[in-house]
């Protein structure tokens, strides 16, 4: 990511007056990072909407709701990034992205299912996930979607949304014939909210990819099939303006997306509402795999009772949470084929994973109201020695915020599955992390988080999110 673009989100408005466009903004980078897209898409995609929104003379209820449905489509997107990478033995970013820039016929699907599948592994291995796929493809197709639109419902309505934004995320993949998934809806049943994301989302991932008059004809192309027609004509009038493709590659963009939130009721982003939003991305991340199902939630969890043994205030505590909670958003921009592997990673796949840590700085670092944060989640996996990553900091620059996520982190991991080992025990997780003292592991965090193990261990476990939420 840039960090001009970062800088331009940042400096749209001072941390006290953050709105809730900008910081849902913000974040809608990072489910940019899981479909693979460009950088922008979702405010792109917003943006486009919103024009069309114009042409159509919609009321400023109905404008504000497809504002945010169009700008947080792909909430859901992380949910199925596994599952696909498991089918297609690919990169769950890369095919998402290339998936949508194919045709809409069934042989454009069969040559893109052949040539992707499995590329790069053994022929028997190969053959057999093309097998299935051409076996099955029709629930397999039906089964990810459904999961995506679910879960990017879900997360909407925790986001506090109303029915109309979350039932507009959920049938983004329904098509105007009735041919799309996962309820076959056809035609004026299908949310407009919903039938303006995806004519956006074709319009942008074309552009992107090959110019306006590409976009112009895909949808021209997909009318009456994919597209309602009425909005696909509405869209070739407002395309003959050359001001809209000026404006989808303005550098401003994201200050000029947030200029434009529709009226509507005041909504205060309050700290409760901080913590939800935190809690809802929260959800994001840990549903790009199944071996992270609760992981934010513990950890800010973790973290919040740490800094309380240490005397941090309970301000203080809050905002540590948060960014525990959050620490690991940058994994949203990392292959599943990377994060599920259960052998070791080769030294290009490693560079990858190291990646995540950056990611989360430079996506915290353009939401004004968690900016301060930035650099404490980011840097979790630093380590006191300075062999960690990405900036390889020393002790004296490493943040006590900063040392208890790492030491939360770095615990829940332990006592949980992985793609590569079983959960390790309370006392042998203790234990490892003791080896590591001075090295990567602050020792008056570590004898915190001890007494927070034994003191929960003694009471029961702690409560979880529901699966819906949490990832399972």
């Amino acid at each position: 990511m840039q960090h001009s673009f970062a800088q331009q989100f940042a400096e749209a408005r001072s941390a006290s007056s953050a709105t809730l466009s900008e910081i849902l903004g913000a974040f809608s980078y990072a489910l940019d990072l899981t479909e693979g897209q460009e950088e922008g898409h979702s405010l792109r995609c917003c943006w486009i909407a919103m024009r069309m929104a114009d042409q159509l003379g919609l009321t400023a209820a109905e404008r504000r709701d497809i504002y945010y449905a169009v700008m947080l489509k792909d909430l859901g997107c992380s949910s199925n990034s596994a599952r696909v990478a498991e089918l297609y033995l690919t990169d769950d970013r890369r095919f998402k992205r290339d998936f949508k820039l194919i045709g809409t016929g069934l042989n454009d699907v069969l040559g893109f299912v052949m040539r992707t599948t499995g590329a790069g592994e053994s022929f028997g291995t190969r053959s057999r996930a093309i097998a299935n796929i051409l076996r099955n493809g029709t629930e397999i197709a039906r089964s990810l979607i459904e999961t995506r639109c679910t879960r990017g419902a879900d997360i909407a309505r925790r986001l506090r949304f109303s029915e109309s934004v979350a039932q507009a995320i959920h049938s983004l993949d329904e098509h105007w014939d009735g041919g799309g998934k996962p309820q076959g809806l056809a035609g004026d049943a299908i949310p407009l909210g919903s039938r303006l994301a995806l004519l956006a989302q074709i319009v942008d991932v074309h552009f992107i990819c090959s110019g306006a008059e590409a976009a112009i004809a895909e949808v021209t192309k997909r009318s009456g099939s994919w597209l309602d027609p009425r909005l696909a004509r509405t869209f070739v009038v407002l395309a003959r303006d050359p001001g809209l493709w000026d404006e989808l590659s303005a550098s401003d963009l994201p200050a000029r997306v947030a200029a434009i939130e529709p009226e509507g009721p005041v909504v205060t982003v309050d700290e409760d509402y901080l913590d939800d939003i935190a809690e809802a991305f929260g959800a994001v991340i840990d549903a790009k795999s199944p071996y992270t199902a609760g992981h934010s939630e513990r950890v800010g969890h973790y973290a919040e009772r740490v800094a309380e043994r240490l005397g941090m205030s309970a301000a203080e505590r809050r905002v540590l949470r948060r960014a525990a909670i959050l620490h690991d958003v940058g994994k949203l921009g990392v292959s599943s084929r990377i994060l599920e592997k259960a052998g070791p990673l080769d030294p290009d796949e490693w560079q990858t994973m190291r990646s995540h840590a950056w990611y989360t700085t430079q996506i915290l670092g353009r939401i004004p109201a968690l900016r301060d944060m930035a650099l404490i989640a980011g840097s979790h996996h630093e380590r006191l020695d300075g062999t960690g990553y990405p900036m390889k900091l020393e002790a004296p620059v490493i943040s006590l915020e900063t040392r208890i996520i790492t030491v939360c982190d770095i615990y829940d991991a332990l006592t949980a599955d992985r793609p590569y080992r079983k959960a390790m025990s309370r006392e042998r997780a203790l234990e490892i992390m003791t080896g590591d003292v001075g090295k990567a592991i602050d020792a008056d965090c570590l004898a915190a988080l001890r007494a927070v193990v034994e003191s929960e261990t003694a009471a029961g476990p702690m409560p979880v999110l529901s699966p819906a939420l949490a990832g399972g």
